[in-house]
């Protein structure tokens, strides 16, 4: 990929910009996953990208981004909504997703749940309803949730809880919630005040009448907006089989409604933590096997370390023996800092490579102002160079050119689709 300087797009790069995301790196182990899209949408980037770059050391890097200001911008598969805009839209609804589509995601997530019964949902979690809708606020719903809301108890030390599952409630029920921005207060002692606490680097100014979706009205809606979908089967925190309903069925269940909607395969990018989930898909559902994605989760087994291959299991020659074609880790585990504190592809970015997956990154711009504590949890591995906002575009150019992602999910997907077009991809 190249690294020169650009002001406006040609014709010939904003046809470019409209390639599939693998064709915008330079490492040959990606190769190209779809087809050209027919023409070029515009996207609506806003203010925050240009806030991001002011805010960088001065670098040829920030130099190359700030040329860009008064480009044109235009949608682009390496940027990916993640549950939408959810930095400031109440994810998985529909203004978040509209958000995400407007800001030039080509590609946007619906987590999949189910109901109590069985009608597939968009929510990030089976049992996160408490955080992110009003159920709280409905008292005949609120008795439902398999844990009713606990006021905090200060004197012993005791936090605000509560746990509403979309099990709890049927799908009718589950329409009539609204979403809100993630987040409680652990310090409450009634519901109202537990229902406040939304973090305070982000926003409630568009939070007070989310509208929930169903899985099938989510693939309704970004089929009309002619994005791409990457659906991500939750786990289940029920027992399965769920009243008969087996794991097999739920990730059947997913893939069957797209094909219920009209939309090819080519167009969807399921997505799982599980990797059962996709061994299913790959034995089971062919035509979406290329496009199966695998969330690696394994930092969580004991001992995982992103630069000693030893601690992986299974390796990455074994998850590309058995079909896997795409593995989708967190921002962190990508990169490493080497002896000049630069941030370079980590060991783990260097052997997905070598075996042939195809790398796609989370979630940028989910972290909070970056000022402040090194950008936590997604950038624990380059923490000691993270100091100021800007930072959020070094990784992302570390990610893109050296690491040869072919998409990255973001909380506010504007900013990957600045950096997207700035760098004719």
């Amino acid at each position: 990929m190249t690294r020169k300087n650009s002001v406006t797009l040609s014709i010939i790069s904003i046809l470019t910009s409209m390639l599939w995301v693998s064709g915008c790196n330079s490492n040959d182990n990606n190769t190209s996953v779809a087809t050209e899209l027919n023409k070029s949408v515009s996207a609506q980037v806003g203010p925050r990208p240009l806030f991001l770059v002011g805010q960088m050391q001065d670098s040829e890097l920030k130099d190359q981004l700030a040329q860009c200001a008064s480009n044109s911008f235009y949608r682009t598969d390496f940027s990916i909504g993640h549950r939408g805009a959810s930095m400031q839209f109440p994810e998985h609804t529909k203004e978040a997703y509209q958000a995400a589509i407007d800001s030039g995601a080509g590609i946007v997530e619906c987590d999949v749940t189910f109901t109590a019964d069985k009608a597939l949902v968009c929510r990030h979690s089976q049992c996160d309803l408490a955080t992110t809708t009003n159920i709280l606020s409905i008292p005949a719903l609120a008795n439902k949730c398999s844990v009713p809301f606990l006021p905090a108890d200060a004197v012993n030390g005791v936090s605000a809880t509560a746990t509403c599952c979309t099990s709890d409630i049927s799908l009718a029920e589950f329409n009539t919630l609204k979403g809100k921005m993630d987040g409680f207060n652990p310090n409450a002692t009634t519901v109202e005040e537990f229902i406040d606490g939304t973090p305070n680097w982000r926003t409630d100014l568009y939070a007070g009448n989310g509208t929930l979706m169903t899985h099938a009205e989510s693939i309704a809606l970004f089929k009309a907006a002619g994005v791409k979908m990457t659906p991500e089967l939750k786990s289940a925190s029920v027992s399965m089989p769920y009243d008969g309903f087996t794991q097999q069925d739920y990730a059947q269940k997913m893939l069957d409604e797209y094909a219920a909607a009209g939309v090819d395969a080519s167009q969807v990018f399921p997505q799982s933590f599980n990797l059962d989930d996709v061994k299913y898909w790959i034995a089971n559902a062919p035509e979406f096997a290329d496009q199966a994605v695998y969330l690696d989760g394994r930092d969580e087994q004991a001992g995982f370390d992103s630069q000693n291959s030893a601690t992986w299991s299974p390796s990455m020659d074994t998850l590309a023996a058995d079909g896997v074609k795409i593995i989708a880790p967190p921002l962190w585990m990508l990169v490493t800092l080497d002896n000049n504190k630069a941030i370079v592809p980590s060991e783990y970015a260097k052997a997905a490579n070598a075996a042939g997956l195809k790398i796609i990154a989370w979630s940028l711009e989910r972290s909070g102002p970056l000022s402040q504590g090194g950008g936590g949890w997604y950038y624990q591995s380059i923490a000691d160079v993270v100091d100021n906002e800007g930072d959020t575009f070094e990784l992302l150019d570390v990610l893109a050119k050296d690491v040869g992602v072919i998409g990255v999910f973001s909380d506010w997907p504007a900013t990957v689709t600045y950096y997207a077009n700035c760098m004719d991809m």
